[in-house]
């Protein structure tokens, strides 16, 4: 990092700073110019807060060069993080990866008849919820153990992957045998527990980027995953809260070509939750596709109308259809294509 001392600073002053810098184990380098002193402090600390030296008598301002988080930085691997999933997909390569299906599991029949419609439609992943994260404790909570195994049994018939989201340490062992990738949720980005204990599998983790998170703390949330050693993280952009009130978050497309920039992790957009109004749902998928993005995840329903969760932001099958062949059209512009 890089601490520029005030112009009025004094020798003890700066002096005092630079001790402090190596008592936190970082090798110091003191540049005196003609008008202030600039201390260039390297080292491995990845946990330091720079407001900690920003209070100290004499520091003008504190600019860290590194980012803190390491392990998810492009650096780690600049040629990118391709993510192998069961059968041979992969997320972060030249095939963009649609996850698509209910929001939430109701029952076999319903599950059955969207996970073939989607199947049909060309969809790799089965999304559904079995256990529930809802605003309100009265509003419906997931099926549970029960989802879990409707969810595997469909992905089986129809080949395709079983995404669903773990709420808590205690699901991660229960849902082992069911899922290929564990969603953690945007209320639980930052379970910083959870997400140590996802660092100990091997299975895929999807993380959502919180409400109101930015993208440097979704970053950091990724680090402790891949802390623990599992290195199969594959971001997502499920919209932020801001001021706007028309959508039931702000999408922010942006995030796609920052976070390539950023990180080698894959990042997946979910138009569903970023709009959460059917008719908004194709076309923020159409600018992700554009935009870069690796994945998609769309939420569908045969009979929205009558959906215990999220039925207004969810898609009739024949307009998930509609979208996968509008989304074939675009990739080839961008160098990606669409099973």
């Amino acid at each position: 990092m890089i601490v520029s001392m005030q112009e009025t600073a004094t020798d003890q002053q700066i002096q005092q700073v630079i001790e402090h810098l190596v008592r936190m184990g970082f090798a110091v380098h003191r540049t005196t110019g003609e008008r202030q002193t600039v201390l260039a402090a390297v080292g491995a600390r990845i946990d330091f807060d720079t407001r900690n030296l920003e209070v100290l008598s004499g520091v003008e301002h504190v600019h860290r060069i590194s980012a803190p988080y390491k392990l998810a930085a492009r650096s780690f691997r600049p040629q990118g993080s391709v993510i192998e999933v069961g059968n041979g997909i992969k997320i972060g390569g030249e095939e963009v990866v649609v996850i698509a299906g209910p929001c939430s599991v109701e029952s076999r029949d319903q599950l059955f008849i969207v996970a073939e419609q989607v199947a049909k439609a060309g969809a790799r992943g089965l999304r559904g919820g079995a256990f529930k994260p809802r605003s309100s404790p009265y509003s419906f909570q997931g099926l549970g153990l029960e989802a879990l195994k409707l969810l595997r049994e469909a992905g089986d018939r129809f080949k395709l992957l079983v995404v669903s989201e773990v709420m808590e340490i205690s699901q991660i062992e229960v849902m082992l045998p069911y899922v290929d990738i564990f969603q953690v949720g945007a209320r639980n980005m930052q379970n910083f527990n959870l997400l140590r204990e996802l660092g100990k599998i091997r299975k895929t983790v999807l993380l959502k980027r919180g409400i109101a998170a930015t993208l440097e703390e979704l970053l950091l949330s990724a680090e402790y995953i891949m802390a623990g050693g599992n290195y199969n993280v594959v971001l997502c952009e499920r919209g932020i809260r801001t001021f706007e009130t028309y959508t039931r978050n702000t999408l922010d497309i942006s995030a796609v070509p920052i976070i390539h920039k950023l990180s080698h992790l894959p990042i997946s957009i979910d138009p569903s939750h970023g709009t959460g109004l059917r008719d908004k749902v194709a076309p923020m998928a159409r600018a992700a596709l554009a935009a870069g993005t690796d994945a998609l995840l769309i939420e569908v329903h045969h009979d929205p109308d009558k959906a215990l969760s999220d039925g207004a932001q969810s898609l009739y099958p024949e307009q998930f259809s509609k979208l996968m062949d509008e989304l074939r059209m675009i990739a080839p512009a961008v160098g990606r294509k669409i099973a």
